[in-house]
């Protein structure tokens, strides 16, 4: 595979620019995310060293980048169904399905919400190239609404508006015990967990803040649905907080272990049929990148999630 090779010495009128943005002004016909990506990866070195996306320069810094032309791996089409909640020029609003994964990542190469969308859209030219148009994630067994940019402008404005808290996330969540108080919030910042890399912890070294709050909605006994807005958008986030509080979400074997098992018999076996979390991302409320009017969309619990709370409600 062919490379390109070039390098820069940093003149004084660029000095104290970032990295990315000098190169941003550099290069044609590269997205900055597409150069953040190269530096990321350690195609770009400063004085042989290579360096993050949001380095300084300084004068006389020697910059040499040497990236594939063609990326590897760059995700397909493929058929996937979508359901669409909206779609217009700048952006689609989906009803992703619990089991579908948003981008490729480790030991997954296909069958993602990516592959479907450059079925759908055609080629994305927006955002990192292994996630066109993604603006926001959902657990790969996490269902509900879900937000896709479609061109550059919509993806940067959008991303802003999540990074600024701007997005309003609301999802469904049934989960162990009855919260008391039966509202609250989670302040607790989130990271990799040191010894379990699966897992998300709040004793990671490196953290980022994550704040979830909740209310209940309905109690069933053993178990409540719990309505939860996210200010941040952390992984797993509202799995970690609410099991943190001791109300693990129901099917959450990850940070549930086997709570499951404690539930009547009836209960125990319907968790066990739903092969998932109870966790919906319920409603998204955003503003639209182009007209700038607030759109809200819903989307309705699915049917294993449906069948498990009326079961739920029958065992009161």
């Amino acid at each position: 595979m062919s490379d390109r090779t070039d390098f820069w010495i940093v003149p004084p009128d660029a000095a104290r620019r970032r990295l990315d943005h000098f190169l941003a002004g550099q290069i044609s016909g590269e997205s900055r995310s597409q150069i953040q990506n190269w530096i990321r990866k350690g195609y770009v070195l400063i004085n042989g060293k290579t360096a993050k996306t949001g380095y300084l320069l300084k004068i006389n810094d020697r910059i040499e980048l040497k990236a594939p032309l063609t990326q590897p791996n760059e995700p397909r089409p493929e058929n996937i169904p979508l359901e669409v909640l909206y779609e217009d020029p700048d952006l689609l609003v989906i009803n992703k399905p619990s089991g579908l994964v948003c981008h490729s990542g480790a030991g997954v190469k296909s069958g993602t919400l990516v592959n479907a969308l450059l079925h759908r859209l055609g080629p994305i030219q927006t955002g990192d190239p292994q996630r066109p148009g993604i603006v926001h994630r959902l657990d790969k067994l996490t269902s509900g609404v879900m937000l896709v940019a479609k061109n550059t402008t919509a993806h940067r404005l959008l991303s802003q508006q999540f990074k600024n808290r701007l997005v309003k996330k609301e999802y469904l969540a049934m989960v162990h015990g009855k919260p008391a108080p039966t509202t609250g919030t989670v302040d607790m910042p989130l990271g990799r967990d040191p010894i379990d890399r699966k897992k998300i912890s709040t004793r990671a070294h490196r953290k980022r803040s994550a704040v979830t709050h909740y209310s209940l909605v309905e109690n069933y006994g053993p178990i409540s649905l719990l309505k939860v807005r996210i200010e941040t958008g952390r992984t797993h986030q509202i799995r970690v907080h609410l099991a943190h509080k001791n109300h693990p979400v129901v099917g959450d074997s990850l940070y549930g272990g086997n709570r499951i098992q404690n539930l009547p018999t009836n209960l125990s076996a319907a968790a066990k049929q739903m092969k998932r979390p109870f966790l919906h991302s319920h409603l998204l409320s955003f503003q639209h990148p182009r007209t700038g009017e607030m759109l809200s969309f819903g989307a309705p619990l699915p049917p294993e999630l449906e069948r498990f709370q009326e079961i739920a409600r029958n065992c009161q």
